[in-house]
């Protein structure tokens, strides 16, 4: 295939931000995982909500709804002192997409609030995308297909033309359900924890390339 020739404007990236784009999953971890001791007395909370938007977390763990409120403070305050560095090669490799007319877009659990936080810290953030779709958009959080398929209907890309990158089981079984390609990040989980539910792992974006995601969809 001649890279420099290939008409790349039907092919759609859909990138996870904590733990994909952003190497922020080891400190919500942390914030998650007290929650779940203070609140609901068990540990191991932190890994198992990976994924889940802020409104599933209370559904599924949270009857009481006097506490949201109190959570949620407590999490944007957390968000705001949280530290925003890049996974290695990220932006280098979604500049590379950007600039060979791949389209793109960040398809996230977290809310419009915390992603006011991400721009205020990295300004240049929106313009690296195409789209960028936050919780409210869809009804189903992670692990139903429904944010993915989101993805593929706002650039009226076809599923097989989708390669969704992604870190935490929710959204891997998400891109998984969605019927793409999935490119596994092994920046949460053990590589051999999510190679069932990737096409391909990677450890970061340092040696992945517009090349190497060509031969993720065309495998």
């Amino acid at each position: 295939m001649q890279i420099n020739t290939f008409d790349f404007s039907n092919i759609a990236a859909l990138f996870d931000l904590d733990g994909v784009i952003l190497d922020t999953e080891s400190q919500y971890t942390i914030f998650w995982e007290q929650v779940g001791l203070d609140y609901l007395g068990k540990s191991g909370f932190g890994t198992l909500i990976k994924g889940q938007t802020l409104v599933n977390i209370f559904q599924n763990h949270f009857p009481d709804k006097s506490q949201h409120e109190k959570i949620t403070k407590a999490l944007y305050d957390f968000e705001a002192n949280m530290n925003l560095p890049y996974i290695p090669g990220a932006k280098e490799f979604i500049l590379a997409l950007k600039k060979a007319g791949v389209k793109l877009a960040v398809v996230t659990s977290s809310n419009q609030e915390k992603m006011a936080n991400v721009y205020k810290k990295i300004p240049d953030f929106p313009s690296l995308f195409d789209k960028i779709l936050t919780a409210e958009m869809f009804a189903k959080g992670k692990p139903a297909p429904d944010c993915y398929l989101l993805g593929a209907k706002v650039f009226q890309a076809d599923i097989k033309n989708c390669v969704v990158f992604e870190d935490s089981f929710h959204g891997l079984e998400a891109g998984r359900s969605a019927g793409m390609k999935v490119v596994g990040l092994a920046t949460t989980n053990p590589k051999e924890k999510i190679a069932n539910l990737s096409d391909i792992v990677i450890n970061d974006f340092t040696n992945f390339t517009l090349e190497k995601m060509l031969e993720v969809l065309e495998n």
